[in-house]
């Protein structure tokens, strides 16, 4: 019998309130169709994982709420010398969405950003002034599935969760309420497929809890270039990758994130359903 690699994906806890075992089975199923043995562990206390080929955070869910438990098993693995995909300095640098100003320093079009290190009147003024913007969306510098983010029209007062912390402004992108938001996906450096993201009638927000609902679509040169410019700038090829970009006034688009530890890969929409995800994965042990 030919050898089997083991793959550990790291998920919630059991108690975690959003439902990820759907797009789990999804993955799970493209990798052992692409002859990996895949067992679950959980990733705040994922226990021993040396003995596995690789490990793979794609289910991390939650780290944004313990960042210090997040920085310490990224430490933990790094220590290790565990084989992890994607690579450990891709998932720390991508968890602070600070990346997005070394993008745009190296001539990536990103949704303009301000970075603000306590959030108040004051600096809220500031901020919106530079980017010229009467309403803008703010969010923490590590977050996930919209946590923490708000829009703020003008004149509205900072959220409670906002206030006296490290804040990221940024104007409320025009193409978000007419277009919707892109994802662009790609597996070993190669395009797989894209879906766009409509957010619910008096909504921003795309995610599915807040009643967002995405369709699959064709990416544009412009986007697969876009997403590619984004990608290389990562400290290490990404194994997987998602892209999320959206259009300005001018319908222009701009990188909104770059999502390399756990994102939803919607593989359901890939024309192959998963295969070149299992592929790019089983490569990575090579």
């Amino acid at each position: 019998m030919p050898f089997q690699p083991r793959v550990a994906i790291l998920v919630p806890a059991p108690d975690y309130y959003e439902k990820w075992q759907p797009a789990f089975a999804r993955k799970a199923a493209a990798l052992t169709a692409a002859g990996l043995i895949v067992e679950q562990r959980v990733w705040t206390e994922p226990g021993d994982l040396s003995a596995y080929d690789l490990v793979l955070p794609l289910f991390a869910w939650g780290y944004q709420r313990d960042v210090a438990g997040w920085y310490a098993l990224l430490d933990r693995l790094e220590e290790a010398s565990l084989p992890v995909a994607n690579p450990v300095p891709v998932l720390r640098w991508n968890s602070d969405k600070a990346y997005l100003g070394e993008l745009g320093a190296k001539g990536v079009a990103v949704v303009p950003t301000v970075e603000v290190d306590a959030l108040d009147d004051a600096s809220l003024t500031e901020a919106m002034s530079e980017l010229r913007a009467d309403e803008v969306v703010i969010k923490p510098a590590i977050s996930g599935g919209a946590d923490g983010t708000h829009r703020i029209a003008p004149g509205a007062p900072i959220p409670a969760d906002a206030l006296g912390a490290r804040r990221l402004v940024q104007p409320l992108m025009p193409g978000i309420l007419t277009e919707g938001e892109y994802s662009l996906f790609f597996f070993a450096g190669k395009f797989s497929h894209a879906i766009v993201k409509r957010p619910a009638s008096g909504d921003f927000r795309v995610q599915e809890q807040f009643g967002g609902r995405e369709t699959a679509c064709d990416a544009s040169d412009a986007a697969q270039a876009l997403a590619a410019q984004g990608l290389a700038a990562a400290p290490a090829a990404p194994v997987y990758a998602r892209v999320d970009m959206v259009g300005d006034a001018a319908g222009t688009l701009h990188i909104m994130e770059l999502e390399l530890i756990e994102p939803s890969l919607f593989l359901h929409h890939a024309p192959d359903k998963g295969a070149a995800f299992g592929l790019a994965v089983a490569q990575a042990l090579i």
